[in-house]
Formats: C-alpha cells, structure tokens, sequence
C-alpha cells in the first residue's frame, strides 16, 4: 500500500505557479489546496527570494522568474523522486489521455452544435442538458483517476473538488463554466491539470496529448 507524503508548501506554490504562469493568490490557494493564508506567506517570502513577481492592476497575480524555475525544476525533482509516485503519475497520464480525447469532444459540442454545425447559443436546454450529461461521464472517469493519484501523491486532489464544483455550477446553469477562460470554468481547471500531470512527468507534449 503506497503511503502518502504531503508536499511541501514552497514547492506548491512554485508549483502552482508553472502550471498556471499568471495566478492570482487565490487561485494559487485553490491549485495548492492551501489556506489563503499560508499561501500569502510562502509568496511574500518568495517574492523577497525575487523567485517569483507581483503584477498589479487588470491582469494582478505572481509569476516565477527565471530563478524561480530553476527553484521549481529542483523542488519538483524531489516532489516525485519516490518509484512509488513515478509509477502512479504513469499510471494516471495513462489513464487520463483517453478520456481527454471524449473531454475535447465534449467541449467542441458545447461550443458548436454537432447537429447543425453551428455555434452553440445555448438556448435550447435539450440540446445543453444532452452535452452535460457526457461531461459528467467524463467527470466520473477522471475522478476514479485523481482518487488514486492522489492516494500517491496528494497535492493532485485538490482537482478533485475544483472539478465538482465547476461541473455543479454548469449544471445550474453557468454556461461560463464549463470552458468561458478565466472564471475557473471546468476546462480552465481540466487544462492545469494536464499541464501538472505533463510537468510532473516531466514530459513534452505530443500528439497523443491532442486526443
């Protein structure tokens, strides 16, 4: 039975910061599944390291430096150092591939309709209710999925619960929050943890990643 060890808090911020390249702190807070305040703590410490920098005004958020990614690059070396969290990761980038393939379709039909052809105004609920029912088949396969990365490796089952609550707002009605950029909307959060999943592999991307 794998033993889980939580990461450490300077590593998940860093973290957060590659995956998403412009965070917020709160954002950050939700990849990291840290409290606002710890979070706030490792960034202003960071920030005097000058391994990250704060923008302020419309597009406010941290972003690492150069010094940051190398800081990460190490960090993230002994974040998934142990076979047992490599083995895991393989496992769950597996697994995951195939149902990104049905999640882009699914997001494709939910941006242009697949029985006209045309864009989705989203004013006929039939047709919506039908498309949001295939992303909660996709939301139950990839849940399976981050239960058991996340018994390995921990800090990916914070995606489980960002998930769920993109996935109840759609189906209460937010059409933004199934892929509108920039509003935590389900692709927003499914395309982090692709990101992670490559990152922490330290893999490129490549056709297979393309569904």
């Amino acid at each position: 039975m794998t033993t889980t060890t939580a990461s450490d808090p300077r590593f998940l911020v860093l973290h957060a910061l590659r995956v998403k390249g412009l965070a917020s702190d709160a954002l950050v807070a939700a990849i990291c599944g840290l409290p606002g305040e710890e979070v706030a703590a490792q960034l202003a410490a960071l920030a005097e390291e000058e391994l990250i920098v704060r923008r302020e005004g419309r597009m406010a958020g941290s972003m690492l430096t150069a010094a940051g990614r190398d800081a990460h690059a190490a960090l993230l070396e002994d974040d998934v150092a142990d076979p047992a969290r490599q083995s895991a990761l393989a496992a769950a980038y597996e697994a995951f591939l195939p149902i990104n393939g049905e999640f882009k379709r699914v997001c494709t039909d939910w941006q242009v309709r697949s029985d006209t052809g045309r864009p989705n105004d989203h004013t006929d609920r039939a047709y919506d209710d039908g498309v949001v029912a295939r992303l909660g088949q996709v939301h139950d396969r990839i849940t399976v999925v981050l239960k058991d990365l996340a018994a390995a490796i921990g800090r990916f089952g914070a995606y489980l619960g960002r998930l769920e609550n993109a996935l109840e707002r759609v189906r209460g009605g937010d059409v933004a929050a199934f892929a509108r950029p920039l509003v935590d909307s389900y692709h927003d959060i499914w395309m982090e943890l692709h990101q992670d999943l490559l990152l922490s592999l330290r893999k490129e991307r490549d056709a297979k990643d393309e569904g």
